[in-house]
């Protein structure tokens, strides 16, 4: 990598502590470490899933890249400048279309909100093109939020999201209201949105269906670390960090799946991200941790495909495909 110019977005070292109450006057100070040395790069026109466990840090990490939250480290550029030097770069799109919008506000004055100095004289028509292009009736456009259904309430945030042309969008959760149905034409669209505009994404989810259906990348988190680094087409059976295959193996199969794995179950709970542990994170839940993995932390390498994995042994816990298959409903 010879810059982050060629990124729409680069990320290095990111970092976010969060302070927590001081029992005694005098007693040192505690941070809850959310996210720790994080290094993100996504480039036009590609996705890139962000999984893992509830308290992991991906959305945490998601608020920070999009400057919606302070980093306490690290550094952040959109479009190779600084995060945050010129607007419209960056948007977002999050869980809950609902508290999303504001009930008092109709469909076109949400969206035409979005785009600085849109001249009042080409407001339906700006917003009829974008709410076509996420395809939604533009005579939609005058009710308010509470007259649609989630899903087009959704479409909506996904026009304002694109209205002003963002070289990167977040994703945070931001198909996992919706039924199965929905979320499969919301994944189409969001593909479509892409080969048209060229815009990178960021798509954080816990559901790994959704995120290999979108993702080009997908970056698996833990404890508020990236412990590896995949393509999204080898998120199957080639995993090899042992947390990513626990997870992997977690996913309900569905008849039909061309990859159905065996259930691993992890024992324990993760470590507090108050008090971290000298060695690797996992150790204490890993089913082949070895002395190794409790008292030397592994780094995040690298290999010169782009794939990463933060493990001292790679690879030594293995999906085991399900000897039956899933029966049909």
């Amino acid at each position: 990598m010879t810059g982050s110019a060629q990124y729409a977005l680069a990320a290095t070292g990111v970092e976010r502590r969060f302070p927590l109450p001081q029992d005694k006057l005098f007693a040192p100070k505690r941070h809850l470490h959310a996210v720790d040395g994080v290094d993100v790069r996504v480039e036009a026109g590609r996705t890139l899933g962000i999984v893992g466990e509830s308290g992991c840090g991906k959305s945490t990490l998601g608020r920070v890249l999009i400057g919606l939250d302070t980093a306490d480290g690290g550094t952040i550029e959109w479009d190779g400048r600084p995060a945050g030097a010129h607007t419209g770069t960056v948007q977002a799109v999050f869980q809950d279309p609902s508290s999303a919008l504001n009930p008092r506000m109709t469909i076109i004055d949400a969206i035409a909100e979005a785009i600085p100095n849109l001249p009042r004289a080409q407001r339906e028509s700006r917003v009829g093109e974008l709410m076509a292009l996420v395809d939604l009736d533009p005579q939609l456009m005058h009710r308010y939020p509470h007259e649609l259904s989630g899903g087009q309430q959704q479409r909506v945030c996904i026009a304002r999201a694109i209205a002003s042309e963002p070289s990167f969008i977040l994703l945070d959760e931001a198909v996992s209201s919706l039924d199965a149905s929905l979320q499969m034409q919301v994944i189409e669209l969001l593909r479509d949105l892409q080969e048209r505009m060229g815009t990178a994404y960021i798509f954080i989810s816990h559901d790994l269906r959704a995120v290999r259906g979108v993702s080009d990348w997908i970056a698996v988190m833990y404890l508020g670390q990236i412990v590896e680094l995949a393509p999204a087409d080898e998120f199957d059976d080639q995993l090899r960090h042992p947390y990513s295959v626990a997870l992997r193996s977690a996913e309900p199969s569905i008849p039909g799946d061309a990859f159905q794995a065996e259930r691993i179950i992890l024992q324990g709970d993760p470590p507090s991200a108050v008090d971290l542990p000298q060695g690797c994170r996992f150790a204490s839940r890993c089913p082949v941790a070895q002395e190794r993995c409790v008292r030397e932390a592994p780094p995040l390498e690298s290999d010169e495909a782009g794939r990463a994995i933060r493990c001292h042994f790679p690879g030594s816990l293995k999906l085991a495909r399900r000897t039956e298959e899933v029966p049909a409903p």
